[in-house]
């Protein structure tokens, strides 16, 4: 089962109309993104703690890495570079993190709040290879930005 993201799109609006949260909020987004495609391994947040670094928020899946600087890896490229990420093989994208020996592809979108400040990535790893399309990052975009748009 592939996300549809339209219908993902309203439920998630539903479940947290008036949360200004972001920790509540990315629970909730993680949890539903997460079961509503099959190609999602891991989904999950890592928020940004400190400057140029990154700790796991809330995820469902296996364990992640609990820390992650801004200059290493795919997540720490999303928050360096405030764009998405968009990795077909994780094995050929210099400085990969393996938290995950089975993640073959993923995208890391980064996570604004209101005001325009960073406060997270939001990273998805699948198991299969080039496993996600520009479609999905774009719609995984709109969800971000319409969800974290309330936190200030």
């Amino acid at each position: 089962m592939q996300a549809d993201y339209p219908t993902l799109a309203k439920t998630i609006a539903a479940l947290t109309q008036g949360e200004t949260d972001a920790v509540a909020l990315m629970a909730t987004v993680a949890c539903e993104l997460h079961h509503a495609d099959d190609r999602f391994d891991w989904t999950g947040f890592y928020r940004v703690v400190a400057p140029q670094l990154l700790k796991i928020g809330p995820y469902q899946g296996g364990h992640g890495c609990l820390v992650i600087p801004f200059d290493r890896g795919v997540c720490g490229a999303a928050a360096r570079e405030g764009k998405t990420q968009l990795v077909a093989d994780v094995d050929a994208f210099p400085g990969h993190i393996a938290c995950a020996s089975s993640t073959q592809s993923e995208v890391v979108l980064p996570v604004w709040d209101g005001n325009g400040t960073l406060i997270a990535v939001l990273d998805i790893d699948s198991n299969q290879p080039d496993a996600f399309t520009q479609d999905d990052a774009n719609a995984l975009a709109a969800i971000l930005k319409t969800t974290f748009d309330a936190v200030k």
